[in-house]
C-alpha cells in the first residue's frame, strides 16, 4: 500500500511539473523573462517557505541550526539547478512542450538518478541506495531496466521531433530545432542537481524527521521532510534566474511590462503565480512520494517519467503535432507509450524492494 500511495503522489507531482507552464500561455503582452521571474517568485521565493511553516513546526530554526556548509552546498547545487531550470524553459520554448520536456527530463532523469547511487557506492550512508546494492538484486536491476525502457522511449520522442521538423510547413518562429536540442541538453544535465541538492541537505529533513516521529510513534515516515530542504535549495535557483531575468529585461528594455496597462495586468500576475505555484507543487509532492517509498533513484525515476508523459500529453492536447504525417505521429504517440512501460516497470521494481 505504501508503495501505491508513493507512486500516486509522484504522479500528482509529475503532473503539477508538466502542467506548470500551462498557465504562463495565457500571459499577454509580456516577454518571457517577464512572466518567468514573476511566477519564478513564487516558485523559489513566496511558496516554499510558506509550504514549510505549514508542515514542519519550527522549520527556520532548523536552517538555522544547520552547518553553514550544508546550507552553502545546497544552496550552490540550487544555483546550479536554476541554470538548468532556466534553460528549461527557453527548452520547451523552442522545442514545444512535449519534445523539450521529453529531452530534458530523460537527461535530467539518468543523472539524478544514477549519479547519488554511485557517490554512496563510495560514501555509504545508511538508508540510501547504493548502485552496487541495484546492480545485484532483483529490484535494483527492475529499476535500472525502467531507467533504460524510458530512455528509450525519450530516444523515439526525439526522432519524432526531428521527423517534425522535416516535415512541418509552417513552422512555428519560436521552433528552432538546433538551438533548442543544445539547450536542452544543458538544462537535462543541470537539472539533475536538484536531486543532489536533496541528497547535500538531508539532515535537515531527517532532523524534521526525527522530531515528527517522536511526536506520532508508529506513524512512518513524516510526508513533508523534504519542505525544510526546498527553503534553501531554492533560494540557489532564484539567485540565478533572477539574475539572468533582470539581464534580459534591462537588454530588451522590458521593465514596462510589470506596469504596462497596455496588458492585461492583474490577469498576467494571476496566471504568472499560477504557474509559479503549480510549479512548487511537484516537489511538495515528490517529498510525499519520497517518504513512502524511500530517498533512493525510484522516486527520482518515476517523478521524471510521470513529468514526461504529462508533457507529451499536453503537447498532443495542444495539437503541437498537427499537421505532421501519420507516421510522426505514431512515432510520438510509441514514444509516449514506451515511457508509460517505464513507470510501470520502475512501480514493480519498487514493490519487490
Amino acid at each position: 500500500m505504501l508503495v501505491l500511495f508513493g507512486v500516486l503522489f509522484h504522479f500528482i507531482g509529475g503532473f503539477a511539473s508538466g502542467s506548470f507552464y500551462m498557465p504562463f500561455k495565457k500571459v499577454k503582452g509580456w516577454s518571457w523573462e517577464s512572466f518567468w521571474i514573476v511566477g519564478g517568485l513564487f516558485s523559489w521565493l513566496i511558496v516554499p517557505p510558506l509550504a514549510a511553516y505549514l508542515t514542519i513546526p519550527g522549520f527556520a530554526d532548523i536552517i538555522k541550526n544547520t552547518p553553514t556548509a550544508t546550507l552553502w552546498l545546497t544552496y550552490t547545487f540550487g544555483v546550479l539547478w536554476g541554470i538548468g531550470g532556466l534553460t528549461y524553459g527557453l527548452g520547451v520554448r523552442y522545442l514545444g512542450v512535449s519534445l523539450g520536456s521529453s529531452v530534458i527530463l530523460g537527461l535530467c532523469m539518468v543523472f539524478g538518478a544514477i549519479i547519488p547511487a554511485i557517490y554512496y557506492d563510495f560514501n555509504p550512508v545508511e538508508g540510501k541506495d547504493t548502485f552496487s546494492a541495484m546492480i545485484h538484486s532483483g529490484w535494483g536491476l527492475t529499476v535500472i531496466a525502467g531507467l533504460a525502457i524510458c530512455m528509450l522511449g525519450i530516444i523515439i520522442s526525439g526522432k519524432a521531433g526531428v521527423l517534425k521538423e522535416k516535415e512541418m510547413k509552417e513552422v512555428s518562429t519560436e521552433y528552432k530545432f538546433a538551438l533548442g536540442m543544445f539547450v536542452a541538453i544543458v538544462s537535462g544535465v543541470l537539472s539533475a542537481c536538484f536531486n543532489f541538492g536533496l541528497e547535500a541537505g538531508q539532515n535537515m529533513a531527517t532532523i524534521a524527521n526525527d522530531t515528527w516521529k517522536i511526536a506520532h510513534p508508529g506513524e512512518g515516515e513524516f510526508l513533508y521532510r523534504n519542505n525544510v530542504i526546498y527553503v534553501v535549495l531554492l533560494w540557489g535557483g532564484l539567485t540565478t534566474n533572477f539574475i539572468w531575468c533582470m539581464v534580459l529585461n534591462a537588454r530588451n528594455k522590458t521593465f514596462s511590462d510589470y506596469s504596462n496597462k497596455q496588458t492585461p495586468l492583474l490577469k498576467n500576475y494571476i496566471f504568472s503565480a499560477l504557474a509559479g505555484t503549480t510549479w512548487f507543487l511537484q516537489f511538495f509532492f515528490y517529498g510525499m512520494g519520497e517518504s513512502r517509498l524511500g530517498n533512493g533513484p525510484s522516486s527520482w525515476i518515476l517523478h521524471m517519467a510521470f513529468i514526461i508523459l504529462v508533457a507529451n500529453m499536453w503537447g498532443l492536447f495542444l495539437k503541437e503535432w498537427k499537421g505532421v504525417s501519420k507516421k510522426t505521429l505514431t512515432t510520438i504517440v510509441i514514444g509516449i507509450a514506451t515511457i508509460i512501460i517505464s513507470v510501470l516497470v520502475v512501480g514493480y521494481g519498487n514493490s519487490l524492494k
